[in-house]
């Protein structure tokens, strides 16, 4: 019988109670583990490392990261707040050491600010005011330890947050493997390229076509959204967002399969890359004995090297770009001006459309 996944908790829900235990340390005695509200109504029981009081007025409390089964970065980090009562009635949370901070805008936290977003804000609040003294206020200074080189495992370089980690979760809760949750936070790539003031953006798969966008167009970093294998969601994404225009671009390994109607390149989705191929090969002129040997390949760099030999390596990949970028526009109903690049991992354009040749040099 195949074993329940394990759910976990979030940075958000564990600064909550970092902060909440901390508080009941200085008010009263060290606990060993504290209940907070979460957003979606249910409270949690969140176990705490330590607790100690620092002088008359301040406490820190630190809670180990538990992301249960799912893959997280963030797992077993230590999440620490410090507090300190004051007489003004507030509650001020700040970002401390491993905290990152926001430099780029499109992003819910402001430029200037610990990268503590809005909703593990509230839970923190809400935590707090279950046992803070009438009249009293707070001030709460988070720290993760091991954030800053934890945080250059992820993404918040390319979104402007600099020097940690962010504080973040809707719920509280991590599902475990939750393909939706890696799917979200690559969206906020868009909403900095929006807020930079970009009418057109890169998807790129990952690094390579990154690295490739900056080098043969000069692209923005800002301007460049990586995908990972959710081109489809992405693209779905940047038109809801308003995004007019959108250049496909990165390595035929995993761009081909779009050309099937493949939206989502993960290898266990599907995987029609040969196949593909193949096709569009065969109707460049490709006879049947190299139409086998593309089917027998094992990579598609042992398909290209092959068609550039027989000469159809262009023909087959521009008319692969082409259907890339028909296949899109169809996908997202023609609200956006949408083109394709395939390039090799030297970065030799292998395939461009129409539309993408307009948009670089129109």
């Amino acid at each position: 019988m195949r074993r329940a996944l394990r759910y976990g908790i979030t940075t958000g829900a564990c600064a909550a109670a970092a902060a909440k235990a901390a508080l009941i340390t200085l008010l009263s005695k060290p606990i060993d583990r504290v209940g907070i509200p979460s957003p979606i109504g249910i409270r949690f029981e969140i176990l705490v490392m330590e607790c100690r009081k620092l002088s008359d007025d301040t406490a820190i409390a630190n809670v180990i990261k538990d992301s249960g089964d799912d893959i997280d970065v963030t797992n077993k980090m230590e999440i620490s707040a410090t507090v300190r009562l004051t007489d003004d009635g507030k509650i001020v949370i700040k970002g401390s050491k491993g905290i990152g901070i926001v430099t780029k805008p499109g992003l819910p936290v402001s430029v200037g600010e610990p990268a503590i977003n809005p909703v593990p804000r509230r839970m923190i609040e809400d935590a707090i005011k279950e046992v803070l003294p009438s009249g009293k206020g707070i001030e709460v200074l988070l720290s993760a330890i091991g954030g800053e080189k934890v945080a250059e495992k992820t993404l918040n370089s390319k979104l402007g947050i600099v020097g940690g980690i962010s504080i973040l979760g809707t719920t509280g809760v991590v599902k475990p493997l939750s393909m939706d949750a890696c799917r979200r936070s690559l969206v906020p790539q868009i909403d900095v390229a929006i807020a930079q003031g970009y009418e057109r953006i890169f998807l790129v798969p990952g690094n390579i076509g990154e690295r490739i966008a900056k080098q043969l167009f000069e692209a923005p970093e800002d301007a460049i959204v990586q995908t990972g294998d959710f081109m489809g969601y992405m693209l779905d994404k940047a038109v809801e967002k308003g995004v007019k225009e959108i250049i496909i671009l990165g390595h035929p390994g995993k761009l081909v399969k779009l050309a099937a109607g493949i939206f989502n390149t993960h290898h266990k989705v599907a995987d029609a890359r040969k196949e593909v191929l193949a096709a569009y090969a065969g109707a460049a002129g490709a006879d049947k004995e190299i139409i086998q040997m593309i089917l027998r390949s094992n990579t598609t760099e042992e398909v290209i090297e092959l068609l550039k030999c027989t000469n159809l390596l262009q023909p087959t990949f521009d008319e692969i770009a082409k259907r890339i970028s028909s296949l899109s526009m169809e996908r997202v109903g023609n609200k956006a001006k949408i083109g394709a690049i395939l390039v090799s991992l030297d970065g030799a354009i292998l395939g461009i459309d129409e539309s993408a040749r307009c948009m670089l040099h129109g």
